[in-house]
């Protein structure tokens, strides 16, 4: 079990952090889908480091039950948030795709840490 949490935690804090560094790049392609769910441009860095945090927050997990599983929680209400914006304007999963795997990755790192 300690493996798995291992290696989806990894998975997950390299994806937030990724998705992070996108925004904070301002890849065009991500520039877009923020766009079209609404976010403001001032917006976009609080949200790149919300991810930072939760990504850091998952590696710091890995010594700390307790902060592992606050750092997974917040990931899965930050991309069902993420999802809850894109659903509600009707795109298509093609659209949130990323969002969604993350999202996926963050319930099962969350009922990993939970276990543990």
């Amino acid at each position: 079990m300690k493996i798995a949490l291992d290696i989806i935690g990894a998975l997950l804090a390299f994806a937030a952090i990724g998705s992070a560094v996108s925004k904070l790049k301002k890849v065009p392609d991500v520039m877009e889908a923020m766009a079209k769910v609404g976010v403001k441009q001032q917006q976009i860095p609080l949200l790149a480091y919300l991810e930072i945090a939760g990504g850091l927050g998952i590696i710091a997990g890995i010594w700390s039950k307790p902060l592992g599983v606050l750092a997974a929680a917040c990931l899965v209400l930050y991309f069902a948030g993420a999802l809850f914006s894109h659903i509600s304007r009707k795109h298509k999963v093609a659209d949130f795709g990323a969002a969604l795997g993350i999202f996926v990755i963050a319930c099962i790192t969350s009922a990993l840490q939970l276990q543990r």
